[in-house]
């Protein structure tokens, strides 16, 4: 696997050595030890999920606080989709700063979203195969989320929102100025 810092450099893209021939492929889509190795510790991850969606959802921007707080390594199985991270951790110099990455079935490329960011993602496929692991578990309580469209964030979905399909729960999320951060 290859990890590389972004412009956020808490946020760290990984890409996995892809082995392919007429049959197929192979990759391994994890390493616990070469990620730790990057990163100079341990991410202890207890929980997989996986979504399915169809092209214009969008999902997000959401996250937990502390203690639930979860540091998530997302990566597209099917389809494509652009993933956003939300730096709101008060302290940071990043802060309420985000980045893009576009992540697909293709690409293989995956997405490490430390704690102290809110994630989102639309669906830019007819069809979206999601996976993410967590390093701790769901909690509704410490559960919180931003307005995917709050024009002072500045991000860009890459489609009309008049063709995008959200859920009320996300319709109604509060707007950065609002929200809770990480102090």
């Amino acid at each position: 696997m290859n990890f590389t810092r972004l412009e956020i450099p808490d946020l760290i893209l990984c890409e996995p050595n892809i082995f392919g021939d007429q049959r197929g492929y192979f990759a391994e889509t994890f390493r616990e030890d070469k990620l730790s190795d990057f990163l100079g510790y341990k991410i202890d991850f207890c929980q997989d999920n996986e979504s399915k969606s169809t092209l214009g959802v969008i999902r997000g921007l959401h996250y937990q606080m502390n203690p639930s707080a979860q540091t998530k390594l997302v990566r597209v199985m099917k389809g494509k989709v652009l993933d956003v991270a939300l730096d709101i951790r008060k302290n940071s110099p990043t802060f309420g700063k985000h980045l893009a990455v576009e992540l697909s079935g293709e690409n293989k490329k995956q997405l490490l979203i430390p704690k102290g960011f809110a994630h989102g993602f639309i669906v830019l496929s007819q069809e979206v195969l999601f996976a993410y692991k967590v390093d701790n578990y769901y909690n509704r309580e410490s559960e919180r989320g931003i307005s995917f469209d709050d024009p002072t964030l500045g991000i860009d979905w890459k489609m009309d929102k008049g063709k995008m399909e959200f859920s009320l729960k996300d319709a109604d999320l509060p707007l950065f100025k609002n929200a809770d951060y990480f102090e």
